[in-house]
């Protein structure tokens, strides 16, 4: 959280050496190249009921916000945009969650900024997930850049604390922001809030605890086959009961009739699964038969 206790706007560049940057049409979130365009300039807000969760405004004034939309359909991964919604919710909320010299930022439901790299369309594009690939896990990793630290007048109680804090702010740049665009009025913490903020210890570990576990899964084809190259998309849930996980994927997947099976480690063929998931939560991969399929009618059901 020290990388943004006295940050008033920051830039922050992803794993593939380009900025997070608001698009021109006011709604897309994509990554650049350019750190000096105005739209890779990032107010922070403090979230009043929760001092550690930060919201982050455009120069547009609209709000990072992770989506419920799927970036592509079939794969993992949900849009992130720019909003700006009547009522501020959690969907405009990032918790940062240091790393060593880096950040993550997490959603209020546990999934992760991240910058993604590849061919297009997922070159440049920003979504939100819970990366599950090792050639990926790098990408949910920020470096912050502090281009205009908040003011605490001398007099404030605190403001020994903040000053001597500053000088461990990395890559700090002050910078003018552009005279033909005002930047959205971020309104600075209370003096209280400040001294409070730079109390806090690290961030390595979220407040909130996401109930249930992972479940990634893959729709195989009329043979049965699965495409390991593309990341699988996941939900979370809660229990032990395969019938009830069952009704969630056949929600997820729009297919009526599903057969959920898990792979054989050793030759992996598919096995249907009809007892209790695992105890403990631990995160499993499943894959989603149609009931229609040919290798559905090699199960002996």
């Amino acid at each position: 959280m020290e990388f943004f206790a006295r940050a008033k706007a920051v830039r922050l560049r992803s794993h593939h050496d380009k900025y997070l940057a608001a698009e021109d049409d006011e709604e897309r979130v994509a990554q650049d190249r350019d750190g000096s365009s105005r739209n890779a300039r990032w107010t922070v807000e403090r979230v009043d009921t929760a001092p550690h969760v930060l919201r982050f405004r455009s120069c547009y004034g609209r709000y990072l916000t992770a989506s419920n939309e799927p970036f592509l359909l079939g794969v993992t991964g949900k849009k992130v945009t720019q909003t700006l919604p009547a009522r501020l919710d959690s969907s405009l909320e990032w918790e940062p969650v240091r790393d060593g010299a880096r950040v993550k930022l997490m959603t209020r439901y546990g999934n992760y900024l991240r910058g993604n790299g590849g061919l297009p369309p997922w070159r440049n594009s920003v979504t939100h997930d819970v990366p599950h690939r090792t050639v990926t896990q790098e990408w949910v990793f920020w470096d912050v850049d502090v281009v205009e630290v908040l003011h605490t007048p001398p007099s404030a109680p605190g403001y020994k604390a903040a000053a001597s804090s500053s000088e461990k702010l990395p890559k700090l740049e002050v910078q003018p922001n552009p005279p033909s665009t005002p930047d959205p009025i971020a309104v600075p913490p209370s003096s209280e809030k400040l001294s409070r903020l730079e109390s806090l210890d690290s961030f390595s570990a979220p407040v909130h605890k996401v109930e249930g576990r992972s479940v990634f899964y893959a729709i195989a084809d009329d043979a049965g086959n699965v495409d390991d190259s593309v990341e699988w998309p996941h939900l979370t849930f809660k229990g032990t009961s395969v019938l009830e996980l069952t009704e969630r994927l056949k929600e997820e997947t729009k297919i009526d009739d599903i057969i959920v099976c898990t792979r054989n480690p050793l030759n992996q063929h598919l096995i249907p699964l009809f007892l209790h998931l695992p105890p403990n939560n631990v995160k499993i991969r499943l894959v989603v038969v149609d009931a229609n399929s040919k290798v559905a009618k090699n199960f002996n059901i």
